[in-house]
């Protein structure tokens, strides 16, 4: 059964930062491209970075970029999304994805982000 899990989620200030992480099981990772998404409050998903199998291209959504990076250590199974200067509006639940076509695409449950004061 293939399995990814976030973790690393939780509540902090604006300004601050979270390293958010997603372990894989179950597939062979390093042969999958990685993503993270977010939904936030009353919104759909949103597309945040996207990483290829070795590590060695990144990609960024404007709202991100510049504070957000992601990586992967796939002798780990895990990638990861470190988050800086957080604001309110990064308030989510953020899910990591891994793709290899429409047959293998997989999805974690969620780790919820509330960027407060």
């Amino acid at each position: 059964e293939v399995q990814l899990v976030e973790s690393g989620g939780g509540v902090v200030q604006p300004g601050g930062s979270l390293r958010l992480s997603c372990t894989g099981s179950g597939l062979p990772f390093g042969n999958y491209d990685m993503s993270w998404v977010r939904r936030a409050p009353g919104k759909g998903l949103e597309w945040l970075s996207a990483i290829n199998e070795d590590g060695s291209r990144a990609w960024y959504a404007d709202a991100v970029k510049g504070r957000f990076t992601i990586s992967r250590d796939n002798a780990k199974l895990t990638m990861y999304l470190q988050m800086n200067d957080l604001k309110p509006e990064d308030t989510a639940v953020y899910y990591c994805n891994a793709d290899r076509g429409p047959l293998y695409d997989y999805w974690g449950q969620g780790t919820q982000v509330t960027v407060s004061s």
